[in-house]
C-alpha cells in the first residue's frame, strides 16, 4: 500500500509562485507514475500534470503548461508541483495520485492511490 500526503497549499496573490509537495510512504515509489489533479468548487476533478519516470514522460494540462513543473526526490519519497505565475482560476484543492509504472495519464481512473488534497487559493 502507498500513502500520499499533500502539503504546501495556502493563500497567495496572483502572480506568486507556490510549491506543493506530495510525500509518499508505505513502499518505495520510484517507479510509480505520479499525477496532480485539482478540484475547484462545483467543478469536477481535473488533470493538472503527470510524470512517468519509468518512461521518461511528463504531461501538463494546457491551462498550466509553461507555468507548472513536476519533479520528484526519490531519496525523500516526495513529488513536487512547482506552480509559477498563479492565477485566480488556479484556486482549487490539489490532489496527488500514483499508480505503479504506467504512462503519464490524464485519466483519474488510471491512478489507484490518492492523497487527501491541499487547498490553494489565489487572490486577485
Amino acid at each position: 500500500q502507498l500513502q500520499l500526503v499533500e502539503s504546501g497549499g495556502r493563500l497567495v496573490q496572483a502572480g506568486a509562485p507556490l510549491r506543493l509537495s506530495c510525500a509518499a510512504s508505505g513502499r518505495p515509489f520510484y517507479k510509480d507514475t505520479m499525477g496532480w489533479f485539482r478540484q475547484a468548487l462545483v467543478r469536477e476533478r481535473a488533470f493538472v500534470a503527470a510524470g512517468s519516470w519509468s518512461s521518461g514522460t511528463t504531461d501538463f494540462a494546457g491551462s498550466v503548461k509553461g507555468r507548472f513543473t513536476i519533479s520528484r526526490d526519490n531519496a525523500n519519497n516526495t513529488v513536487y508541483l512547482q506552480m509559477n505565475s498563479l492565477k485566480p482560476e488556479d484556486t482549487a484543492v490539489y490532489y496527488c495520485a500514483a499508480v505503479a509504472y504506467g504512462t503519464a495519464s490524464r485519466s483519474l481512473s488510471a491512478y489507484n492511490y490518492w492523497g487527501q488534497g491541499t487547498q490553494v487559493t489565489v487572490s486577485s
